[in-house]
């Protein structure tokens, strides 16, 4: 299982957000590219990017963060917020982003990446964010009807790089992640699962390893803050 260490940015600083409240939003850093080296430095095999900003402009806002992450690091790395059509997914993967992540769009425009996954093999994933097994869109701000389990399935024949399932009530809150709910989705669908969301310790990642069915699983605050160590947990999951 892979462990992807997060790097949330608002407005150009490294932030995590408590359950996806914009206004809830702790100050990491300041230097976002420096957070990236660190964690590369300590064994990340990925990076986890997401512009938050962006998710809620419908376009990417922390561009310049990015881009410089982009260059202090030797890592692939995913990014998620504001990507929403194929003129900005081909921008982010000529800079050499190594993969995409498409959340709303996945709800409005599913033909997107349907198209998208064509058009770049192995580099376009989905994003699925929920509240009690529904999905919300736009940041989170949006809730809709739809069922993760039946949004996965959609694009189960899609040729997507893999599935990042978000417990939203989870995320930020160090209250660990909601292994059963990510499990049954792992199993609904043969594309690779990624668990996202209230990551709180060593024993959650050990945990949702051991389901055998989930691929990643993504950390943000959990690192910050200490409770995890990054080298330690690496050398746990290897």
């Amino acid at each position: 299982m892979i462990l992807y260490p997060a790097i949330d940015l608002k407005d150009g600083n490294c932030v995590r957000l408590l359950r996806g409240d914009m206004q809830a939003a702790t100050v990491f850093g300041t230097d976002p590219a420096a957070q990236a080296r660190a964690f590369q430095d300590a064994g990340a095999e990925w990076l986890h990017l997401v512009d938050l900003n962006g998710a809620f402009a419908g376009q990417p806002v922390n561009a310049a963060a990015v881009e410089a992450i982009l260059a202090a690091t030797d890592i692939p790395c995913q990014l998620g917020g504001g990507i929403r059509d194929m003129a900005t997914i081909e921008m982010w993967l000529s800079k050499g982003l190594r993969r995409v992540i498409l959340g709303t769009v996945a709800v409005e425009d599913p033909d997107l990446i349907r198209s998208a996954a064509r058009a770049f093999p192995g580099q376009v994933a989905v994003g699925i964010d929920a509240r009690q097994g529904r999905v919300a869109t736009k940041g989170w701000a949006h809730e809709t009807d739809m069922q993760a389990t039946d949004l996965a399935r959609s694009f189960q024949d899609a040729g997507v790089a893999a599935i990042i399932y978000t417990d939203i009530d989870r995320d930020g809150a160090m209250g660990g992640p909601n292994i059963p709910a990510t499990a049954d989705l792992a199993r609904a669908v043969s594309v690779p699962v990624i668990a996202s969301g209230g990551v709180a310790s060593l024993a959650d990642l050990t945990a949702l390893r051991d389901t055998g069915v989930i691929a990643g699983a993504i950390s943000g605050r959990a690192l910050y803050d200490g409770a995890i160590d990054l080298t330690q947990a690496l050398a746990a999951l290897r």
